[in-house]
């Protein structure tokens, strides 16, 4: 990879507000991306990042995204137009809300949305996964027309848990009670036990937060994953 100067370094964007912990967590991600893809190159706090992040809570009501799309939609663009015109890429730190991105990308805009469905596309594909578990908000794991990751399941076979609903308050419990919350990770915990998939997307920003490890089941954070795409488009001339 080729490094720009710092002069020419690219402008992330972050949206948030869905859950605005989640949009703090990819915003850290970024950084700690930053770090690590430059390595001994980073020098301290002039080779941070260059990063806007807008937070509106109005988008917590994606969690009930075909109810409330006459409400997310309008305040999603609002946003998206305002951010865009101070940076060069755009990322928003909600799994649910890049059911959007088609309708972002069908207009011109000033800065690129790069969404979640086209980095975890990439990186199955990069790590040749042919089978993965798909574990989001009720919108996304129904992989129908309001699902981000309705494509995937065109390239890969898709697993989703039985219980969604389930899943659902989980991520409702998390943004409530935190990650720390003892029955948050026991539920959690229980889900993953049953999923048959050895490679298992975290494909909704509350998840990575709760505070869990499995040694025998893969879990991607897509919100890490995202944070290094980001950081890659904006510290590399080719990516």
């Amino acid at each position: 990879m080729e490094f720009l100067p710092r002069s020419e370094r690219r402008r992330i964007g972050l949206i948030a507000g869905s859950g605005p912990e989640a949009g703090a967590d990819l915003w850290i991600k970024v950084i700690e991306e930053t770090k690590d893809l430059l390595g001994e190159r980073y020098a301290g706090d002039l080779d941070g990042p260059r990063v806007r992040i807008i937070s509106s809570p109005i988008l917590g009501l994606s969690m009930e995204l075909e109810t409330n799309d006459v409400a997310v939609w309008p305040e999603l663009e609002r946003v998206f137009s305002d951010i865009a015109g101070q940076t060069d890429f755009v990322a928003i730190a909600c799994n649910t809300l890049n059911y959007y991105e088609r309708q972002i990308k069908a207009e011109p805009r000033i800065a690129e949305l790069v969404s979640v469905g086209d980095v975890v596309e990439r990186y199955l594909t990069e790590h040749g996964h042919d089978s993965v578990a798909l574990l989001g908000s009720a919108p996304v794991t129904k992989m129908d027309n309001w699902s981000a990751y309705q494509r995937l399941a065109r390239k890969f076979n898709v697993e989703v848990p039985d219980d969604t609903a389930e899943l659902h308050q989980i991520i409702y419990d998390v943004k409530r009670f935190g990650g720390n919350d003892a029955s948050v990770v026991k539920r959690f915990g229980e889900m993953i036990d049953k999923l048959e998939s050895e490679t298992v997307l975290l494909a909704c920003t509350e998840l990575p937060l709760i505070n869990y490890k499995n040694a025998q089941k893969d879990l991607i954070d897509v919100t890490r994953l995202l944070a290094r795409r980001l950081v890659e488009k904006s510290f590399c001339k080719d990516a």
